[in-house]
Order: C-alpha cells, then structure tokens, then sequence
C-alpha cells in the first residue's frame, strides 16, 4: 500500500479513491463510469489541457512540427558556420535555398545514436536506482495525486563525477562531443519524433492513470498529448525523465564539454566562456536542489506528453539553451577580470532571487501561512475553490515578500539571469541573445496562461489576489 498515492474525495456523496499508480488496466470498466470517462476525458480534460488551452489551429501545429527541425539546424549553422551572423546563415540559405539545407543539414549518425542512448540508459537508471525522499505533487483533475521521488541532486553529481571520470581516465573525450554536435543535434531531432509517436500508442492502449484523453482529433493528440503523467514502473515519470533527467542533465553535459572543447583547441577557457558555463550550471544546480517545486509547475502539473512537452524537453532544452556557450567555443572573448566579476555578480544575484522567490512559496505551503517572510508574518488572501468532482477545497495566496511585489515575480530573475549569462558573448550579433528573448516571450505568455487559469480556478478570490498584487512579472512596468 505504501507504494501508491490515494487521495479521497466525495462525488455526490459517495467515497472515491483515485491513485496515480501504473496499472494495465485502464480505470473504468463499467458502462456506467465508462460514460462518465467519456465525458470526463473527452470533455472536460481537453477542455482544461488540450488544444483550447491554447489557440493553435491545426495548420500551425503542423508548420511548428515541420519548421523546427529546420530552426535547430540554422541555429547550429549560424553559431558554428556563420560566426554567429544571422545575416550571412540567411544570405546562404536564401541564395542556395532548398539546396543549402541538402547540404548543410547533419545527418543523424549511429555514433550519436550510442551517445544519446547511452546517456539515456544511464539517467533512467540513476532516476530508479538513486534513492531520495518521496514528494506528493498537487492534484489533478481527475483526482489523482502524482508521487515522485526527490534525487535530483544526487543524479546531478552523479553525472557531473562518472564525466568527469570518464575524462581524466581518458575513456572517453568531451571535446568529441563538439566534434559532432551537428549530428546529435539532428538524432535528437528524429528521437523527438520517435518518442512522441511511441507516447501517443501508450497513451491509447496502456494510460498509466485516469488522467487521459483524447480530443477525437489524431494530430490534437499527438501534439498536445494524451496522458498527463505517462510512465514506465513506479518509479520512472516520464515527464520528469524527459525534462529534468534528459533535457537539464543534457544542458549542463554540453556546456562543460564546450568549455573542454575550447580548453583543448585554444589552451585555455576565455573569461567569457567562464562566466556563462559558470552561471549556468549554478543555475542548474539551484535547478535540481529546488526541483520539488517545479514539479508543481504548469509544465509538469498542467501540459500533457504529446509532440510539444517531448521536443522542448529531448531537442529544444539542450540545444537552445546552451547555443550561446555553442557560439563563444570558436570566438572567445577576453572581457578583464573587473567586467568578468561585474557580470557573474549581476548574475548570481538573479539566481538568488530565483531559488529566494521559490522558498518563500515553499515556505508559505508548506508552514500553511504560520512563518516569517522577510521579518514579518506574512499577509495572504484564503480562497474556496470546487474540483471537477465536486469537492471544495482552499487554498493560500501569498501576497507578502517577493510575491507581494508581482504574482509572478520569480519570471523576473530568471529573464536576467538568462541575459547576464549572454552578456559575455557581448553584442557583435544577435543570435547569441535569441534564447534570451525567446524566454521573455515565453514568461510572458505563461503569466498571461496563470493568470486565466487561477482566474477560472479562484474567480472572486483572484480578483481580490489580483488588486492587492497588481503587476504581473515587473513591479510598476508589467
């Protein structure tokens, strides 16, 4: 029994219990409750996950899913090939058109594939086999509560010691990883497309809860996906594998190999590259040390396991975020020890507040109001809310600290921080600063996507919330 996670609520009267334990089969078997799925997962679930979640029609899934593998690779051709100038990058593929991306595009190779698979079989395995303190998620809709199990940081070093390890002892050489990044780049591109198809199979013949569903539309369901929390054993989420294990992991792998990479061709790593690589994986250590708390977030609590969910997590986490360090390989910039130190405090300082604004929050939940933020009790609005399966519940909204300062404050930080690890590529070109801007567009657009939901979710209670915190991202500016 301790291995599964019950949550009791009353529908109508009468008890439910509903767990978030891999089964075969799936939950209702009656004709009765069958009814009741249909209505539930084809309605209600798509309603609140799927497609009207977010105005996307069928045409601009389609060119996301066609145009993104053809965006990773004129960003690996612009940082590698082009010097970082998205003027001659287009100038080549403008002139030479289809031809160019022919010749141009990376092939997947089996010497990536062994890379790629090795490195998936080793983090799965550290996600099962490390032990670490067991965390219950927020509820679901259906009315589940998801378990996981806290070993991020322990997979983190991990990683970092058999790398290490297998470097000094000369088993296996970073820089190789430079060497064809190009061709990772492509085999991560067809593995999100592998593993997107093999999601959508178990999401319709083996879900691993009663959070599942279908919009009755096959490309809707491929993209958005299906289950909202897919795995494989107890203990192996695949979401969480994908994001923190695969995509985060993989991030950190690649910036410590782009600074061997520059070591080995040039000598010795530039203080530019120092200052990125450095806040970079500060900020990914923070990452794994606070991972409970993104475990509560809209990507893991709310987005389902479709096309989207897999390529941000298996193609676009890894190779985007790091493409500034990709491009600062082969075009080292000495900043001086004064601009160095500026920007890595400037730096630092935004990751502080990141990891401070998450333990306020964790804080607050978890003491349910009863402590000190910031020398004072904190102030907060009580709000009712009603499930889906009519059970009505409270909930706390902090209004105290730095959440009494926007509602969505922490988006701050993590937008500078993401730009003081640019800075150092400093402005010659722009694409260096794309994930930069890429990332504003994407808090932004998640605050707006908060702020609906927890006003559907709280209505009058939001409201008050939202008066008494007025700015969303930026106190006095947004």
């Amino acid at each position: 029994m301790d291995s599964l996670v019950i949550q009791s609520v009353k529908v109508r009267g009468r008890p439910l219990q509903r767990t978030l334990e891999p089964r075969r089969k799936r939950i209702h078997s009656s004709k009765r409750s069958g009814s009741r799925k249909s209505k539930h997962h084809d309605h209600f679930y798509q309603k609140l996950y799927g497609s009207s979640s977010r105005p996307v029609k069928t045409a601009s899934m389609l060119a996301m899913m066609i145009a993104s593998p053809f965006f990773i690779v004129f960003l690996w051709y612009t940082m590698v090939k082009a010097d970082g100038s998205v003027e001659k990058a287009y100038r080549h593929f403008y002139t030479n058109g289809i031809r160019a991306f022919k010749e141009t595009w990376p092939y997947p190779s089996l010497r990536a594939c062994k890379l790629l698979g090795a490195f998936s079989t080793f983090e799965a395995l550290l996600q099962i086999l490390l032990p670490g303190e067991r965390f219950l998620g927020p509820s679901t809709p259906a009315g589940n509560r998801p378990f996981y199990k806290k070993n991020g940081v322990p997979c983190f070093l991990t990683t970092l010691g058999v790398y290490y390890l297998l470097w000094r002892e000369k088993w296996f050489n970073p820089s190789f990883v430079y060497d064809i990044i190009g061709e990772i780049y492509s085999t991560l591109i067809c593995m999100t497309y592998l593993v997107t198809v093999l999601l959508y199979m178990k999401g319709h013949m083996a879900p691993s809860s009663s959070d599942w569903g279908s919009s009755g539309n096959p490309l809707v369901d491929f993209f958005w996906g299906m289950e909202l929390y897919p795995r494989i054993t107890r203990s192996l989420d695949i979401k969480v594998f994908m994001n923190c294990r695969f995509g985060i992991m993989g991030w950190a792998i690649l910036v410590i190999s782009f600074a061997i990479k520059q070591h080995e061709s040039q000598g010795k790593v530039s203080d530019s590259l120092m200052v990125s690589s450095l806040l970079m994986l500060i900020y990914i250590t923070k990452f794994f040390w606070t991972e409970a708390a993104f475990w509560c977030s809209m990507e893991i609590a709310h987005d389902r396991a479709g096309w989207f969910v897999t390529y941000t997590c298996l193609t676009w986490i890894p190779v985007v975020y790091s493409s500034v360090n990709l491009y600062l390989v082969t075009h080292p910039i000495q900043l001086g020890k004064g601009v160095a130190m500026t920007i890595f405090l400037f730096g630092m300082f935004c990751i502080y507040v990141v990891w401070d604004c998450d333990r306020q929050r964790q804080l607050f939940r978890h003491t349910h109001g009863k402590c000190r933020i910031w020398g004072r009790i904190p102030t907060k609005i009580q709000a009712h809310y009603q499930t889906e399966w009519g059970e009505h519940k409270k909930s706390l909204l902090l209004t105290a600290g730095w959440w009494g300062l926007a509602r969505h404050i922490h988006y701050a930080p993590e937008i500078g921080a993401a730009f003081f690890w640019t800075l150092p590529a400093l402005f010659k070109h722009a694409m260096p600063y794309f994930y930069v801007a890429f990332l504003t567009a994407l808090l932004i657009d998640r605050a707006n996507r908060d702020d609906k939901n927890c006003k559907l979710k709280y209505h009058k209670y939001w409201e008050a919330y939202s008066k008494k915190v007025r700015f969303k991202i930026l106190p006095k500016i947004f």
